[in-house]
């Protein structure tokens, strides 16, 4: 309807037609507005998310990154050395490498008589690491004619195999810097030149480490093995690529065993492939997702996961609730370590009596989206999401005060 028709010229009918059609029109832009509100409103939520209010890696925060905020309560622990901690500082050795005397010039200044003999007064040591270079080693067979004819010869060492060879030092060099630091390959060959004056080409870098992880092999398996039978383990899984396409690298830890495998698929299939998951039976420590669920082990959810989310709820979505939740959790964390173990019978009534109190402040701060029309589960909001998972799970959220070792 382009322009308001002469209302005087219209019949009882026609007008009764008229506001029928433009209730119509209202009631459809009403429900426009609303679902492009509440599109917006996501949207908006959805830039607002961060690596310390999400389970966003660090490394999707661009350049706008979130300034740091501790978890820690206001005067509780407060900044530097913790009392009782041993600090890590230089201290002087009792047999320095080289000591050098630095004696005073050989006549007086004054008088310029000759000066003869002296004594040390003050000693300070200088801490720096020797001009690094590589060293080559020669290795030579030698053989002797016996008086009875035969000739015996000498053997060249375990793994010296070519008539020029990198040796097992410098491999292992290359191997830590791609594997534990991280170091691109190109890099790490160009590292090699400038430290020890031994560039090495990227396919060199690359066979050290193929030959690194068939040599620990047996040792990625034992730690497999080990991780099947600990009473507790942490489980996640992050996207990668490999030669392009998108992979999963999954991680299985303890206090003192790392173990960490490459799989194209992020659940049961890897699970399966990997077969150290699947004959786990103690508490793993994860993030919720479906998968891991579907394992028969005991389960205790990472309340990282729930501190980030909270955080986002209350500073973004300006809900109280998830405030308190944030504080119980860190108060109780709190409680556990200063108890050695899990909290009384009587403390654990209370703390879970409050965690009921502080959702049910979360349902009246969220109503519940009604209904659709649409097959499935009406979609709800994030907060909504959060609060059922919280409630579903609660034994898992409170894992850490109730089971010993749970952390």
């Amino acid at each position: 309807m382009d322009e308001l028709p002469d209302l005087d010229l219209l019949s009882h009918a026609e007008k009764n037609d008229l506001i029928r059609a433009l209730y119509a029109q209202v009631k459809f832009l009403t429900a426009q507005v609303a679902a492009l509100t509440a599109k917006v409103t996501e949207l908006e939520n959805r830039l607002a998310q961060n690596s310390r209010n999400s389970s966003k890696p660090p490394s999707t925060d661009g350049m706008s990154k979130p300034k740091p905020k501790s978890q820690r309560q206001p005067g509780l622990h407060p900044n530097g050395g913790q009392k009782g901690h041993d600090g890590h500082n230089l201290k002087s050795v009792a047999r320095p490498d080289h000591i050098e005397t630095h004696r005073p010039p050989s006549h007086c200044s004054d008088c310029h008589r000759p000066l003869d003999g002296g004594e040390v007064v003050e000693v300070r040591q200088v801490f720096d690491i020797p001009p690094l270079r590589h060293e080559v080693t020669e290795h030579r067979v030698a053989e002797i004619r016996c008086t009875c004819g035969k000739i015996c010869r000498g053997k060249f060492p375990d793994g010296v195999t070519a008539s020029v060879q990198y040796g097992p030092r410098i491999k292992a060099a290359m191997v830590h810097l791609t594997q534990h630091h991280m170091m691109p390959v190109a890099r790490t060959g160009g590292l090699m030149g400038d430290f020890f004056d031994l560039p090495v080409s990227d396919a060199t870098v690359l066979a050290a480490s193929e030959e690194a992880a068939a040599r620990l092999a047996s040792t990625v398996s034992a730690i497999g093995q080990a991780l099947q039978a600990a009473p507790v383990a942490h489980a996640d899984e992050t996207g990668m690529r490999v030669a392009g396409k998108l992979h999963w690298m999954h991680a299985l830890v303890t206090a003192t065993l790392t173990w960490v495998g490459v799989h194209p698929n992020r659940g049961k299939k890897a699970f399966d492939a990997f077969g150290i998951l699947t004959n786990f039976l103690g508490t793993l420590v994860h993030d919720g997702w479906k998968p891991y669920r579907d394992l028969l082990c005991k389960h205790g959810l990472c309340n990282a996961h729930h501190l980030r989310e909270l955080t986002f709820v209350f500073e973004e979505m300006g809900q109280i609730w998830a405030k308190h939740l944030h504080e119980l959790l860190i108060e109780t964390c709190h409680e556990v370590a200063a108890m050695g173990g899990p909290l009384s019978r009587e403390r654990i009534n209370y703390i879970r009596a409050r965690y009921a109190e502080i959702l049910a402040e979360g349902d009246a701060a969220n109503p519940r989206a009604p209904p659709s029309a649409k097959r499935g589960r009406t979609k709800q909001s994030k907060a909504v999401n959060l609060i059922d998972r919280l409630r579903l799970h609660a034994g898992d959220v409170w894992r850490f005060m109730t089971d010993h070792g749970v952390p």
